[in-house]
């Protein structure tokens, strides 16, 4: 009865842009553009989002940077030194790749960023190995990505559309489509429950901060696949609330900031 009632509440959630569209599409991709422009809520939360990212970059860093999975964001327009990039051919990208086959030279990334992308990538092995040659020394990778605690996997198991699994062992995921296909815990897999196996494979590779953040704005901002549930005006509130909330109760972020360093450790080779 209760996952029902769920479905049905999912389902009374759901936007009417998204609705039967197949989320593997280049028109879902241009639809979530839309989306995020319309709903002031959301592009509030991303704005947020890339204000954190930004802070994170090296500074003086005269190389490009490469936003991977840009979809509907608007990154660029902070970040000018930017390829925007998506595995489906969407007009508002640089170019169309995929993270595990980076077609860049040795050492010419100044850093990687990505948001909501890393827990859909197939390959994880394979895309930090393409990092390890593409970023230079002192580079990074930079995500934002949902993170496990206790109140935000009672969000993602029963509320969220993406796959959720914290007890698998492998960190690849099973084949599906580009977006369909995910774990949502596999950032915390990767970071935090496996952070030594992380750490002994890509010692080219520190860890330097892993920010817990954001409790209630995205969920209340229905992200790119349901309604909003708040309107624009409220943001600086429910904001504060998250402030708040995360600097005496950790355990409710549902999402988390991720910096890795690129250090002067071997490359490894393609």
């Amino acid at each position: 009865m209760t996952g029902m009632l769920i479905k049905f509440i999912k389902s009374c959630l759901t936007h009417p842009y998204v609705r039967g569209v197949d989320i593997d599409s280049s028109e879902a991709a241009v639809l979530r553009s839309g989306i995020i422009k319309e709903k002031v809520f959301l592009r509030r939360v991303y704005e947020e989002f890339y204000k954190m990212i930004l802070q994170a970059l090296p500074a003086g860093c005269t190389k490009l940077f490469l936003e991977i999975g840009s979809g509907g964001g608007f990154l660029k327009e902070y970040l000018t030194d930017l390829i925007s990039s998506e595995i489906l051919e969407i007009p508002s990208v640089d170019a169309v790749l995929d993270a595990t086959l980076l077609p860049f030279k040795k050492n010419t990334l100044g850093g990687i960023i990505m948001v909501n992308v890393f827990h859909h990538i197939p390959n994880a092995d394979s895309f930090f190995r393409q990092a390890s040659y593409c970023v230079s020394k002192g580079g990074v990778i930079v995500m934002v990505e949902p993170w496990i605690t206790r109140w935000s996997e009672f969000i993602y198991k029963r509320l969220h559309h993406e796959p959720f699994d914290k007890n698998t062992e492998k960190w690849n995921l099973q084949e599906g489509g580009p977006l369909s296909h995910a774990n949502s815990a596999l950032p915390w897999i990767v970071f935090e429950r496996d952070r030594a196996m992380f750490e002994e494979k890509y010692p080219d590779w520190k860890i330097r901060k892993i920010i817990l953040h954001t409790p209630f704005c995205y969920l209340l901002s229905g992200g790119v696949s349901m309604r909003s549930l708040m309107p624009g005006f409220l943001f600086p509130v429910i904001r504060e609330m998250d402030k708040i909330t995360q600097k005496w109760i950790k355990s409710w972020a549902m999402f988390a900031l991720i910096v890795i360093e690129r250090k002067d450790g071997k490359n490894i080779g393609i």
